[in-house]
């Protein structure tokens, strides 16, 4: 099972209560709210960068479309994302990809915190990690008060400051930024649901470990 993307239905959820908390003590703010009804086409998003593992120069590419409040997305990472590592990246036979989907508040927050600070990328892994391995904890609160505290948590478990985290949390034009991103790649390459690979332009859905390598052993192959 996949879990399916309905950029309406995100929008939505984006939209009602906000998607910024300016404090530790307050509620998602509202002001932004109805910033992410405009065309993401119209939103500059020129400095949101994708985050990369492997070989830059490598002849196959592998792009993940994934949610931090995906449960598949972490059984993904919990397991094959390993193996996939291991026999792929690490030996420099692939560049990975990695592209965030937007569910629901809570995973763009996730987004942010896993993105935040200077020299970003090269926390983002270990972050992301850690998301998808507690992502039952933080997910799994009642109210957004709890999860972004779990989420601040998590930050500065990875070195981020208090001040780091409120001033990421905090930045409107970067949360719009992030948003716009996610719908044009989901858009320009036809997801709609997650995990969801672009293996060398073509796009697969889920699959076991076994079907991604044959896949990856024949586009390294040709």
């Amino acid at each position: 099972m996949t879990r399916t993307i309905s950029i309406f239905v995100a929008l939505a959820c984006l939209a009602i209560g906000g998607w910024v908390l300016t404090s530790q003590n307050q509620t998602p703010a509202d002001a932004f709210g109805a910033a992410f009804a405009q065309d993401a086409s119209e939103v500059d998003t020129s400095m949101i960068q994708d985050m990369t593992l492997g070989n830059p120069d490598a002849t196959v590419t592998v792009v993940e479309y994934a949610s931090f409040t995906c449960p598949h997305c972490a059984a993904f990472h919990a397991e094959n994302f390993k193996k996939l590592k291991a026999d792929y990246i690490d030996s420099g036979k692939i560049k990975f990809v990695y592209r965030d989907v937007y569910f629901d508040r809570p995973g763009l927050w996730a987004a942010i915190v896993a993105r935040c600070g200077e020299g970003a990328e090269n926390r983002f892994f270990g972050i992301a990690d850690m998301l998808y391995q507690k992502q039952r904890d933080w997910a799994g609160q009642d109210t957004p008060q709890a999860i972004v505290d779990r989420l601040r948590t998590i930050g500065k478990t990875a070195g981020l400051s208090d001040d780091q985290l409120e001033a990421c949390l905090s930045d409107g034009d970067n949360a719009q930024a992030l948003y716009a991103y996610y719908v044009k790649n989901v858009e320009e390459d036809g997801v709609n649901s997650t995990p969801s690979f672009v293996i060398n332009g073509k796009k697969y859905s889920n699959m076991p470990y076994e079907e991604m390598k044959e896949i990856l052993d024949a586009a390294l192959a040709s």
